[in-house]
């Protein structure tokens, strides 16, 4: 080891070491990055039937254009300024932005202010001696002339933008949340009225088959089947009412704050089929997908620093090289420093070359190239599961129309027949059994419409949401390679 004494020498020749390794520095380990192939098919497979080709990408359209109901587009709102879900998300980022430059940072040298003073007896006279010393200096420095430092910073960066598009898929599946569970309340409301409703007609099938009863026109087994019908409407609007505040509670989670009083108001009065409409939008092409979803973006951030780690592994297996410098002026007294011919400088430069680790480099760099592989399977999962999202989406998009127009049309016959067996039931033409098995048959129908209605309005949003729609670059971000 050099000793840390300032020798006396002028500055200009301090600074000439440190110049020429920061110009040597710079070879990397650092594998050359390729994209793995997408492991999907090239097209989805009802691409075909969709007709809207022109119109936007769903990653191009802001959440405000999608949802354009005011109560929606506020609820979005504050949901974005109070989830605390979504504001892990954004420290996440901050940390993840702070651990970078600390990384970032070690490429550089630490410089710091240094002052000491000595006082010890001679060897020869017996008389003691001062020394003070003031300067700059750098310690433990490491000159990343292989790379590993440059290689963490890498990975620090990765980890950074995929921490970053953690944050935007985040911001996605809220909103997404959002519309969802507003949606789910106005089907609550809708399906509390059909059970309202209904209830009220079997308790006045009750009264009436009781006044049958009375008169002896009807039997008691039909002023049981009624009172039965009626409990079971009854117990049917418990249960939805129940169901009703779950989800209230489920959407003011996602809020962060309760349900504004207005909103609430309104609900009663919200039926899903005069929801504002979203609109259409193309599917594209699964490659899309790559760069359009912000999960799939981060799983190759994750990949691209798990690539980084191989290089910092390699180059862990060269010669490490720190410099320990410091710069100032060096006297025998107080007085005299600063004085001409005080300036003095040192450098202990050291290398540290491996010989026997037993395997620990190796072992290293087996880690990261598994961690490599780990980080390359988990970039081909995440572009099939975006796959088979969008895939599904697109099969409700084909299918889910249809079926509601099919159970609209069903309602319809289903009102007529009830309203013909209670005509007929009253004039006494037909059995109560037929009046029922009516009943029950339209409440059923009545019912599965309003839950397709809502499947299909919650598969449009999901298809906004795995198209990668939600979250857009404001004007002047730059898109990060």
């Amino acid at each position: 080891m050099q000793s840390h004494t300032l020798n006396r020498a002028r500055p200009a020749r301090a600074l000439s070491p440190l110049l020429a390794a920061a110009l040597v520095a710079g070879c990397s380990f650092i594998p050359t990055y390729e994209r793995p192939a997408a492991p999907v098919p090239q097209a989805y497979p009802l691409a075909g039937a969709e007709s809207t080709t022109s119109a936007r990408a769903a990653a191009d359209i802001d959440w405000k254009e999608y949802f354009t109901d005011p109560r929606l587009q506020r609820l979005i709102g504050m949901a974005l300024g109070n989830n605390r879900d979504l504001r892990v998300a954004m420290l996440n980022v901050e940390q993840a932005r702070a651990q970078f430059q600390i990384q970032r940072a070690n490429q550089f040298p630490t410089v710091n202010a240094i002052a000491s003073g000595t006082r010890q007896p001679s060897a020869t006279t017996g008389s003691y001696a001062n020394q003070f010393q003031v300067g700059l200096g750098i310690s433990a420095w490491e000159i990343d002339f292989f790379g590993r430092v440059a290689a963490l910073k890498e990975q620090a960066l990765a980890q950074y933008l995929a921490t970053d598009e953690a944050r935007k898929s985040a911001q996605i599946s809220l909103v997404a949340a959002v519309a969802s569970g507003w949606l789910t309340l106005m089907a609550d409301e809708e399906l509390l009225d059909i059970s309202r409703r209904t209830l009220e007609t079997r308790d006045e099938s009750v009264k009436l088959t009781r006044l049958r009863l009375e008169n002896g026109v009807s039997s008691e087994l039909d002023n049981r089947q009624a009172e039965s019908l009626a409990q079971a409407a009854r117990a049917t609007y418990a249960q939805q009412q129940r169901q009703r505040m779950l989800d209230e509670n489920a959407l003011v989670l996602l809020l962060g704050q309760p349900l504004p009083d207005d909103i609430r108001a309104s609900l009663p009065s919200s039926r899903l089929v005069d929801a504002t409409p979203m609109q259409a939008l193309p599917a594209g092409l699964p490659s899309d997908l790559l760069v359009r979803r912000p999960d799939v973006r981060m799983a190759e951030q994750q990949l691209i620093g798990a690539n980084a780690n191989i290089g910092a592994a390699r180059a862990a297996f060269f010669p490490r090289i720190s410099l320990t410098a410091q710069f100032g002026t060096v006297s025998d007294e107080l007085s005299g420093l600063f004085k001409s011919g005080s300036w003095a400088f040192s450098l202990a430069p050291q290398l540290a070359l491996p010989i026997f680790d037993a395997g620990r480099n190796q072992a290293g760099l087996e880690s990261a190239r598994a961690g490599r592989e780990i980080a390359v399977a988990q970039y081909e999962k995440s572009i099939q599961t975006a796959f088979r999202e969008v895939s599904d989406a697109l099969a409700g998009q084909a299918t889910l129309q249809e079926q509601v127009d099919a159970q609209r049309a069903q309602a319809q016959a289903d009102a007529k027949r009830f309203e013909l067996s209670d005509l007929r039931y009253r004039n006494g033409v037909a059995s109560y059994l037929d009046l029922l098995d009516a009943q029950r048959s339209l409440f059923a129908t009545e019912q599965s419409l309003v839950v397709t209605r809502l499947q299909q309005l919650q598969n449009q949003v999901t298809l906004y949401k795995v198209l990668g729609g939600g979250w857009t670059a404001p004007a002047e971000e730059t898109p990060r390679s």
